[in-house]
């Protein structure tokens, strides 16, 4: 059977190479050696897997494109046999889709034939400290499989049902993350989730503005300098990049990155490491990529304002976040959350949204989204005076739209309103037993406009009253 080992038999870390070109797998296997792993190794995925269920290595790189078995089933039966194993796909023929299946198959990583030792050094370096992350207790690990529910994100819609599909497989790996969506949808709360759901739980979240650093600024923001780099660097300054050792770099609106700066990342992290503006030292990097943007990256590569390399690795786990008009049936949910956060803020007495106000939310287009909603019911929870927001709590813009809509539509806003007044008279007649009086008063409203409303809806005050008990004695 064609395995061998080599290495110090002594090492404490196993990887196990698998791949049908004889040349490589030697060579490979002599870096490895080198670099003081213990390594087995395997001429087919057959093989391969003969040789891990014989000696469940704690990591295996595997070619994708082999003769007998192919790359992505034998990740599956790997990952189907011993899902903490970490495993990394080396490939000549590395493709957008091709990485995406395989991330979705469980894959750590992967690597581009040709590689150096550097880089495979540095892969094996994050496996190791990815298995021993993996390593914490059970208690430690179930508490976080716990928490992966996002309930954060409110919205109950199809849209946002399939955005958090995404977003909980993007937690449960490492790979790197790209969130498109309009802007206001909510793409860095969505990022600040999986992360917090994520293995690098404990390390740090740095989330950089693309589109509010000014050029001259951002290579010091991301990379840092050295003391006396330039006019001004009195004192060491550690970069973005290098501040989010050990979590995650969130790049908002990476798209209006110049293409200098895009070349420097694309470097950063192919290589995972930087150098510091005038300095001369290369400081390792161990940080997760999560970028965003509200432009169509695929249209900006061809127009080449985009680096096709840097786009082919931001997109490997991609989550499209919906606007919210696309998603109309959340807005009383997340108008109704909004509330409740401000009211309790301000120390308000705002109990709810009139069926009248929420009718108005739902048929605005809302360009801004998420973020203009919830701007709107701060305001509205300001100015309000009542114990449920009407629209007159409602900018005009969105009480203009409402005038402007079909009749049909304000013929069902005001069947809404009827609904709405009648059940309000009701429960106050309920809470009063029937006093008229006292319902009129905590409506704020004379008696007479009172008496007016119950006859408009046929409503009859006798009926709720208290029926005297007869004496059966």
């Amino acid at each position: 059977m064609a395995v061998t080992q080599r290495g110090e038999t002594s090492c404490s870390v196993c990887v196990l190479l698998i791949d049908d070109e004889a040349d490589f797998v030697h060579d490979c296997a002599a870096i490895l050696g080198r670099l003081g792993y213990c390594c087995l190794t395997a001429s087919s995925g057959r093989l391969g897997l003969e040789v891990f269920r014989q000696s469940r290595p704690p990591i295996v790189l595997t070619d994708l494109k082999m003769a007998e078995t192919d790359g992505l089933a034998l990740l599956r039966s790997i990952k189907s046999l011993c899902p903490e194993t970490v495993v990394i796909l080396i490939t000549a023929y590395a493709t957008i889709d091709t990485a995406i299946e395989a991330t979705r198959a469980g894959a750590f990583d992967y690597l581009r034939k040709p590689f150096s030792s550097g880089e495979l050094r540095t892969i094996l370096q994050r496996a190791c400290e990815h298995r021993a992350r993996l390593s914490q207790p059970d208690a430690m690990l179930a508490d976080r499989a716990a928490s992966m529910d996002f309930s954060a994100i409110t919205g109950a819609s199809e849209p946002v049902r399939e955005m958090l599909r995404g977003a909980t497989c993007a937690a449960q790996g490492d790979a790197t993350v790209l969130l498109v969506g309009e802007t206001g949808t909510g793409k860095e709360m969505l990022a600040k989730a999986i992360h917090a759901n994520s293995l690098r739980a404990r390390g740090p979240f740095i989330p950089v503005d693309c589109a509010a650093l000014p050029e001259p600024l951002l290579e010091s923001e991301l990379f840092g300098h050295e003391r006396g780099a330039f006019t001004g660097a009195v004192a060491l300054k550690r970069g973005l990049l290098e501040l989010a050792n050990g979590g995650t770099l969130f790049l908002d609106e990476i798209g209006e990155l110049s293409l200098s700066t895009q070349v420097k990342l694309l470097r950063s992290l192919e290589e995972r490491q930087i150098r510091r503006v005038g300095g001369q030292d290369l400081v390792g990097l161990d940080i997760r990529i999560m970028a965003a943007t509200h432009q169509k990256l695929a249209e900006m590569v061809a127009a080449r304002k985009f680096r096709e390399d840097l786009y082919y690795r931001l997109n490997v786990l991609t989550i499209a976040l919906p606007p919210l008009r696309e998603r109309a049936g959340d807005i009383p949910l997340l108008a109704n959350h909004f509330l409740q956060a401000f009211a309790q803020r301000t120390k308000k007495k705002v109990l709810g949204i009139s069926a009248a106000a929420v009718m108005v939310l739902e048929h605005y287009a809302w360009p801004g989204n998420v973020r203009e909603l919830r701007n709107v019911v701060e305001r509205a929870v300001s100015i309000t005076a009542e114990e449920y927001l009407s629209p007159l709590d409602l900018p005009e813009e969105l009480l203009r739209q409402s005038h402007e809509m079909r009749p049909a539509f304000r013929q069902e806003k005001r069947r809404s309103v009827e609904t709405f007044e009648r059940q309000g008279i009701a429960e106050l007649l309920t809470r009063t037993r029937g006093n008229v009086t006292e319902a009129a008063r905590i409506a704020g409203m004379d008696r007479a406009a009172f008496h007016r409303l119950m006859r408009k809806y046929g409503i009859d005050s006798r009926g709720y009253r208290p029926q005297a008990i007869p004496d059966r004695s």
